[in-house]
């Protein structure tokens, strides 16, 4: 290869490389992302917005979340959800809603044929029992495994509440 065949190869690299480094890079959805594109989840959504979490649960992470389906947050008592997205609320929202969340990015293999407590960001523990499918204290896991660029969502069935 001469001289020059081989400077217009490396500027033709260094071109393209220059470009590539232009076009912006497809990324998997975060966790937010993937709750606001489910309208399952437009419940939980609109409580992690009131709560001011939208921008931790962007964040890097990895977390778990259990995330409670409308249908969960509909079988609370009338007015619960209502009363807790009040302003006046925000504190005891943000602590129920980081009940649902758990460090680093745990999946349902890793729990199966399991018995532990983990704690949440919250702070308390939640009791999972992956012996026959998986539950969350009183909670069922009803999809398991919903990656995201930064974690891991299960949903489940029951909205978990913090003692």
């Amino acid at each position: 290869m001469n001289r020059r065949t081989l400077f217009r190869l490396a500027g033709a690299v260094s071109a393209a490389a220059i470009l590539a480094a232009c076009v912006p890079a497809q990324t998997e959805p975060d966790i937010v992302d993937i709750a606001a594109s489910n309208e399952d989840f437009s419940t939980l959504v609109a409580a992690v917005s009131a709560a001011g979490l939208v921008d931790t649960l962007k964040g890097d992470g990895p977390f778990t979340v259990f995330a409670p389906t409308n249908a969960a947050f509909a079988a609370l008592p009338a007015g619960t959800v209502e009363n807790l997205l009040k302003p006046e609320n925000k504190e005891q929202l943000i602590k129920i809603l980081t009940y649902h969340v758990v460090p680093g990015a745990v999946t349902s293999d890793q729990l199966a044929g399991q018995r532990l407590d983990v704690a949440t960001v919250q702070g308390q523990t939640v009791h999972i029992d992956g012996r026959r499918g998986v539950k969350v204290n009183k909670s069922r896991v009803t999809t398991a495994d919903i990656m995201a660029s930064n974690g891991v969502i299960h949903v489940i069935d029951r909205v978990l509440l913090p003692k």
